[in-house]
């Protein structure tokens, strides 16, 4: 049996500088033990398995497993098979919005073109609950990561589907020099079932972008994900739960990637009623699959 397959490179328009998903499409006699099993093998930080949707709000369904469980709900992961579905003439852009199906609910995507005709797509970020952690656990996270983080703005775990303990460092450069012990890392809280950490600083004024962000997950089976769109999504929500929105912005973009030897590029929209991760994306393998 063979099933189209695609490989989508997220938050980039050059190939190989943003974040690779695989896209399994038409996946419906797939099993979830060899949906599993082939996101094992593809050994990226997410693979995706389109199936029918289950409901007629839905323009399609989407399965998201990481090397080593399933996830309710990722970012790049949502992008890049929206991507795909397009380009493969799957889907239709009704009115310039998709809706997605995943473990998480209904998803709402944005579709946009920029003047030069790159294609742009931002998702809703599903409603994030947010716990400020105890100082107890924000010591525990400093030994893992290795440095001091902003305490005056105190780190959150934020659930969106993935769940993200959210810390701020005091520049863009102390996020990019952090080298963190990734086994303290792993084993911060199993209890709470945390996907991992996420750090971000501020450029100075006339940078390339707003933050730099960086994204630890070893506890799912990614040390490091080179451009997260659910961490940066949960990273606006911090701003905003901080009350630093006017201090950022309302719009605005986020590097992450560049200790990989990636240019990731993310447009973060928050707003009171809802927050938006977008950017661009590119295919780098179109063929088959053989099961």
């Amino acid at each position: 049996m063979s099933i189209p397959f695609k490989q989508v490179d997220v938050f980039t328009s050059v190939p190989y500088k943003g974040n690779p998903v695989a896209v399994v499409l038409q996946a419906d006699e797939l099993t979830t033990e060899q949906m599993q099993q082939i996101a094992n093998w593809t050994n990226l930080s997410e693979t995706t398995f389109v199936v029918p949707s289950t409901t007629p709000e839905a323009d399609y369904h989407v399965r998201i497993f990481t090397p080593g469980v399933e996830l309710p709900f990722a970012g790049h992961p949502t992008i890049g098979t929206a991507h795909a579905l397009l380009e493969a003439g799957l889907v239709e852009v009704k009115g310039g919005v998709l809706v997605q199906e995943c473990g998480q609910g209904l998803v709402r995507l944005s579709v946009d073109y920029a003047p030069g005709g790159e294609r742009w797509i931002s998702f809703d970020l599903p409603e994030p609950t947010i716990e400020p952690l105890s100082s107890t656990r924000v010591a525990d996270l400093e030994v893992a990561l290795g440095v001091e983080v902003v305490r005056h703005f105190n780190p959150c775990l934020i659930d969106v589907g993935a769940r993200w303990i959210v810390a701020q460092l005091p520049s863009a450069e102390a996020v990019l020099a952090t080298r963190p012990d990734f086994a303290r890392v792993k084993f911060l809280d199993p209890a709470d079932k945390t996907t991992g950490v996420v750090i971000f600083g501020e450029y100075p004024e006339g940078a390339h972008a707003r933050i730099e962000v960086r994204a630890f997950a070893p506890a799912v089976g990614v040390i490091e994900d080179p451009v997260c769109g659910s961490g940066n999504g949960c990273v606006a929500a911090f701003i905003r739960h901080t009350g630093k929105t006017e201090h950022f912005g309302r719009a605005f973009l986020s590097s992450e990637g560049a200790i990989l030897g990636r240019a990731g590029i993310l447009c973060l929209s928050v707003a009171e009623d809802r927050i938006q991760v977008g950017g661009a994306a590119i295919t780098c393998i179109d063929g088959e699959l053989t099961i």
